[in-house]
């Protein structure tokens, strides 16, 4: 046999290099799930804590809305903070500022775990929880875009939907671990230590969180997309201007339905816990157990969504969700009505489980796919960052004093159905966008 023989049996063929899509499932996920876990984490302590050691005040009711609007304010700062490091994520590259981003969120969440109180402090107390939230607000209005962003531009065309689906994955899992930890170490300590110090460890157990996500984060590389525009020196050099000069319809598809998923799961995970005990008059655990059940369900559902849009598109999957949801506004109130635990469980399942997850699961992939390379991450991250913020404080507020106005459930069940219909409308205005080009750089 000859020398050119052997070297054609031998050499192995020229097949494209791909980075390996589990280091940045891991990465997207990972921090996705700090991401959530501090923003639950927080609503938690608001409630619990922060209401009674960092704001002075003998009315515990004043103290909760002191404490509550602090939370707000994260919500606040989101949309500032998609737009400062969306900005950078198109300019200097995905991963060095999803990296900034995680350290700026993690900081900030451990910072909590050693602020001082109000009886230590005084009212600088009030005031570096204040500067924390703000700052842990700007790091999270990048993240989740980043992080859907970094999935997909790695991800092959036909598994973007599923790859896209796991920052959505990951709040959930944050929202678990939040509750999970909160609900341990209430169990544990007697409500002294509790208060002492014992409120301090969920927030200083976030460090492993971290540790691991960034050792991720470091290990894999730039994405191709990028990658590509940079050395083809196409890198955006105004990318805000350039999406409201060419993709303004990108832009108002991804915030309608955006509104339509976030108003819907903050329904769900804010004010239906507080109707279940506060109007309906059942046990204080139902809700929160509801709440962990719907979010235990998305784990599986999400993904599967995610990728069911890889097979027949997003816009079927993403319709089907926001018709579902509106479809179950009323039957889920008739189930809350029954009083029933067991149906009162399932009505959290199937409105937290079905119809938005499907609104969200394939998310990551259409939000990405209604703009181009060059300013995906700046589109991304403002426009899904302000329509949240402009509904996800808020709804649950409208939907509690329309309670209180109408001493009923059927305002909420059509407030649902509204912003169902938002999304509805919004998703029907874009075109398919499951077989466009990740790559390009010129607008649909």
């Amino acid at each position: 046999m000859s020398q050119d023989a052997t070297l054609s049996v031998t050499a192995p063929p020229q097949v494209e290099k791909r980075t390996s899509m589990v280091p940045i499932a891991l990465a997207t996920l990972s921090g996705s799930a700090l991401e959530w876990y501090d923003f639950f984490l927080y609503g938690t302590a608001a409630a619990l804590v922060f209401n009674k050691i960092m704001f002075a005040t003998t009315d515990p009711y004043v103290g909760t809305l002191l404490a509550f609007g602090t939370y707000a304010l994260g919500f606040l700062a989101r949309p500032l903070g998609g737009i400062i490091f969306g900005r950078l994520g198109d300019r200097i590259g995905r991963k060095s500022v999803l990296i900034v981003t995680l350290l700026i969120m993690g900081s900030a969440t451990l910072a909590m775990g050693l602020i001082p109180t109000y009886a230590q402090v005084g009212f600088w107390a009030p005031v570096i929880l204040i500067v924390l939230r703000l700052i842990q607000g700007l790091g999270a209005g990048a993240e989740f875009g980043g992080a859907a962003i970094l999935a997909v531009e790695f991800s092959k065309k036909d598994r973007r939907g599923l790859h896209g689906s796991w920052p959505a994955v990951g709040v959930f899992l944050g929202l678990l671990l939040s509750s999970g930890i909160f609900a341990i170490v209430t169990t544990m300590l007697p409500e002294d230590a509790f208060l002492s110090w014992g409120w301090r460890i969920p927030f200083l157990l976030s460090i492993l969180v971290i540790i691991v996500a960034m050792v991720i984060r470091l290990k894999i590389s730039e994405t191709p997309a990028f990658e590509k525009l940079k050395s083809a020196d196409q890198v955006a050099k105004q990318p805000l201007r350039e999406i409201f000069r060419t993709q303004k319809k990108g832009l108002f598809v991804l915030m309608g339905a955006q509104v339509a998923q976030n108003a819907n799961s903050y329904i769900y995970l804010t004010f239906a816990t507080s109707y279940i005990v506060g109007t309906l008059g059942l046990a204080k655990n139902l809700g929160p157990l509801g709440v962990t059940l719907g979010a235990a369900v998305t784990l599986v559902t999400i993904p599967f969504f995610g990728w069911l849009s890889d097979r027949i598109g997003r816009k079927p999957v993403i319709l089907f969700g926001a018709i579902s949801a509106a479809a179950f506004a009323f039957p889920f109130f008739w189930l809350l009505q029954t009083k029933t635990e067991s149906l009162v469980l399932l009505a959290m399942m199937i409105g937290i489980g079905l119809g938005n997850a499907a609104m969200f699961g394939p998310q990551g992939a259409f939000f990405s796919e209604l703009f181009t390379a060059r300013v995906r991450f700046s589109g991304l991250s403002m426009g899904r960052e302000i329509a949240s913020a402009a509904v996800g404080g808020f709804v649950p507020l409208v939907a509690v004093a329309l309670v209180g106005w109408s001493g009923h459930y059927w305002p909420v069940a059509i407030l649902t159905i509204v912003v169902c219909l938002v999304g509805i409308v919004a998703v029907s205005l874009s075109s398919e966008t499951r077989d466009r080009s990740i790559e390009a750089t010129e607008a649909h």
